[in-house]
């Protein structure tokens, strides 16, 4: 390996960088979540910040961060405040992708923009009537110049970003493409109409493009993507749901702590001090605990892949990416569970008072219900078990849309 990979930075040093920022994200969450109001300016805040390039090489000015320490970041972020992390999924998917791709060619001009701030966002998804396989969005070309068209849907962060990194089809040969477009033209229309009951702030709306405008060079073959791609994604859920977790832990302790009211048949005379209430609250924070550590640990199959790509052995890169795939799905299992219990039963620290929609305690729950919906579990579980029983090979890329007709005979 070279100074042009990221293997790794002072952990501490960037935590504590960030930490600040971190801090006054934490103090409006909870009315950003109550009102929907879109953290515009602390997410430009945070690329202004340089987070957004802590994963590029320190030789092209980035903090040069190693998967597991950019997993651990995001959740410090997402203990701060879920929508933030998910709002960058799709900017870090696309520093991946691009860190990746700098093992073949040269990316300089890439990092350059993200070490200058610029931001990604994601624009794959469509609805309606596209059947599963099938991308509505094409790139045509015409005296010379080519653009984008397509509606696009979950568009999580572009709301926010500089460039969309856009699923399509190029028309003249109907090869599958990955369209990387300027944000801001008159062909790009960024709604914010993402109606959740959770994770409402994530700028997750609709993008619609009408004859965006995108360089020959932006245009890339989608299957030169990143080959870990859907457990980046996967992993960047993980940090949100483990942020969540232990911000839940963190804030009903808090509550707890200051509460005054007690039953008549509680177990101790202080609610603070009462054993019964010592066990929740410990159980929520071990949950906390549990779940970062299996983000940041199924991060680490992760970053071998990134690094696999940079050896030259197709054998080493593919067992890689097999084991980033099954470890992100196997966290995936575990988190999603713990997340979901712990945002839940630790409502048993405090009264009825706390279901109050002042406290918005119910945020928690909402937002780990909304990220574990993504990705579907039961289908990762089957993933899983197929490998664990038959050393069934996991797919890597997936596909949602409306089901296929099918002939009766």
């Amino acid at each position: 390996m070279t100074d042009q990979t990221s293997t790794g930075a002072d952990l501490e040093e960037l935590r504590a960088r960030f930490r600040p920022l971190f801090e006054r994200i934490a103090q409006g969450a909870a009315e950003r979540d109550a009102s929907r109001e879109l953290p515009r300016e602390l997410i430009r805040e945070l690329a202004d910040a340089g987070f957004g390039a802590v994963r590029v090489p320190r030789s092209h000015g980035g903090a040069g961060a190693s998967l597991p320490q950019l997993i651990e970041l995001l959740t410090d972020l997402a203990a701060a405040d879920s929508n933030l992390p998910q709002a960058l999924r799709g900017h870090f998917a696309l520093v991946e992708d691009r860190l990746v791709a700098h093992a073949h060619a040269d990316q300089s001009v890439w990092f350059e923009r993200f070490v200058a701030g610029q931001l990604g966002g994601n624009a794959w998804t469509e609805i309606g009537a596209v059947e599963v396989g099938d991308v509505g969005t094409k790139v045509r070309e015409s005296d010379g110049v080519l653009t984008v068209s397509g509606t696009k849907y979950y568009s999580t962060g572009s709301i926010f970003a500089d460039w969309l990194d856009v699923f399509a089809q190029r028309e003249s040969d109907g090869v599958r493409v990955i369209a990387l477009v300027p944000a801001d033209q008159p062909g790009v229309a960024l709604l914010d109409d993402w109606d959740g009951f959770g994770q409402r702030t994530t700028g997750s709306g609709t993008t619609v493009l009408t004859d965006a405008r995108v360089e020959a060079s932006d245009v890339i073959d989608f299957s030169e993507r990143f080959r870990y791609q859907t457990a980046f994604y996967q992993l960047v859920l993980l940090a949100t749901l483990a942020g969540i977790a232990e911000n839940a832990a963190a804030e009903f302790a808090a509550q707890a702590q200051r509460r005054t009211r007690v039953y008549s048949h509680g177990a101790g005379d202080v609610w603070n001090q009462d054993p019964l209430i010592h066990q929740v609250i410990g159980k929520a924070t071990a949950q906390g605990f549990a779940a970062r550590a299996v983000a940041v640990r199924a991060a680490q199959a992760a970053q071998d892949a990134y690094l696999a790509a940079f050896a030259d052995d197709e054998a080493a890169e593919r067992d890689a990416n097999i084991r980033a795939e099954l470890d992100s799905a196997q966290g995936q299992i575990v988190i999603t569970a713990i997340a979901q219990e712990a945002t839940s039963h630790v409502f048993d620290a405090l009264g009825a008072s706390a279901a109050g929609g002042g406290k918005q305690l119910d945020r928690f729950w909402r937002n780990a219900r909304t990220v574990s919906s993504h990705n579907p579990v039961v289908f990762k579980e089957r993933i899983v078990g197929d490998w664990a029983i038959n050393g069934t090979e996991p797919p890597y890329v997936w596909a949602i849309g409306a089901q296929r007709a099918t002939t009766a005979g």
